[in-house]
């Protein structure tokens, strides 16, 4: 990924649709010889102002209005009910089992790779829910000569209209040969171990649910070539995410027309795992998500369920973002997805370094990102 401190900024739009004119009283009407410029005026201001953003946005489109009516309606999880959810998550497993797994040199094309993908693969088809495993390989011009890829998709419940879409990158930087070795801790071994724990911790549920045939099922995206190979750019960045965005483009979907159009919320996320993360709504339209995940905090701090949480809330911000970011969400953004992004901002002190190691992750708030996210996918999928 790319902070946009290195970039341009990104002028934020508020989540207010169109405004109203002020209703004007009944005998106090303008003249129309005045009242046409104001709208001239009004006209090329709102004209400049989009140019603008859109200017500033390269590639945000707007969501249209069958998808954003068609977001569930999510309540609360009774207490009893969230205590349930939150011990099915096993802090060992989560560690010992699915990060020490993926802790190892994996650039796209290199022997741990393809070693890391096949037991992402191998996780999802143990699972007793009966997950849906697809790999999308294909293979790519880079500045290190042609290199294959594989994207993992894990789809719940194939059938279902809709799709909840959770991501993250497996691959790890690729550095030049005698180059210190660099396993990318929080970038992004942690990612992809939180969502194995918590399909593996929900797996029961998950199941029943399945057997309901909801509307919404989950979808796991373990995405290739997310880092740059030689110098970030729109050719070299984001390998996997690209594919597999065109690919989901062209595949029918009932009730369709396609597969990326099934996409309720696409959430991804990104370097987390050091101490005292801040995450910030990235994006209008998925905002009314993000303040759930800042609730599902202040709930669970409220319960003592999280550790080592002084404060209410620590990690999900109110507030503007510090900077933009360019990832892997940008060419799902790009096709009208609604995103939401968990990356924290500013970076962690460890990125791109070989010092981004398990010796310098924070393991309470690894563990208490597992369970704000493992009651926000219980809230949303009904489980």
């Amino acid at each position: 990924m790319r902070s946009g401190g290195r970039g341009r900024s990104r002028l934020r739009v508020g989540d207010r649709g169109l405004m109203e004119p002020p209703s004007l009283p009944k005998r106090r009407l303008l003249p129309r010889l005045h009242l046409l410029p104001l709208m001239l005026l009004a006209l090329a201001l709102g004209s400049a102002f989009y140019i603008i953003w859109k200017s500033w946005n390269p590639g945000a489109e707007e969501l249209s209005p069958s998808r954003e009516l068609r977001a569930p309606l999510v309540g609360s999880l009774p207490e009893a009910k969230l205590r349930r959810v939150v011990g099915q998550l096993d802090p060992q497993r989560l560690w010992g089992t699915f990060l020490h797994s993926l802790l190892i040199v994996r650039p796209p094309g290199s022997p741990g790779n393809l070693q890391v993908r096949k037991f992402l693969e191998a996780t999802m088809q143990g699972l007793s829910a009966g997950w849906h495993v697809e790999l999308d390989s294909f293979t790519a011009s880079t500045p290190l000569g042609p290199l294959d890829f594989g994207n993992v998709v894990a789809t719940l419940d194939p059938g279902a209209a809709r799709h909840l879409t959770l991501a993250c990158h497996y691959d790890s930087k690729f550095f030049p040969p005698g180059s210190a070795p660099f396993v990318g801790a929080t970038d992004s071994a942690v990612p992809c171990a939180l969502l194995l724990e918590l399909v593996q911790a929900l797996d029961p549920m998950l199941s029943k649910t399945k057997q309901q045939a909801p509307s919404v099922t989950l979808q796991l995206l373990f995405l290739d070539g997310e880092e740059a190979l030689k110098e970030w750019g729109p050719r070299d960045s984001l390998y996997g995410s690209r594919h597999l965005a065109q690919i989901m483009e062209s595949i029918p979907h009932s009730p369709g027309p396609t597969r990326i159009q099934a996409i309720d919320l696409f959430v991804l996320l990104d370097l987390l795992g050091a101490p005292s993360p801040l995450f910030y709504s990235h994006f209008p339209h998925t905002v009314r998500w993000f303040q759930r995940l800042r609730s599902i905090e202040k709930r669970l701090h409220r319960l003592n369920l999280l550790q080592s949480h002084p404060q209410e809330v620590m990690y999900f911000q109110p507030g503007e973002p510090p900077s933009y970011v360019e990832d892997d969400h940008i060419p799902f953004l790009q096709r009208g997805v609604p995103v939401l992004h968990l990356i924290a901002t500013p970076f962690p002190t460890v990125w791109h370094t070989p010092a981004d190691t398990e010796a310098n992750l924070h393991p309470p708030t690894v563990h208490n990102l597992s369970r704000i996210l493992a009651v926000f996918l219980a809230e949303y999928l009904g489980l």
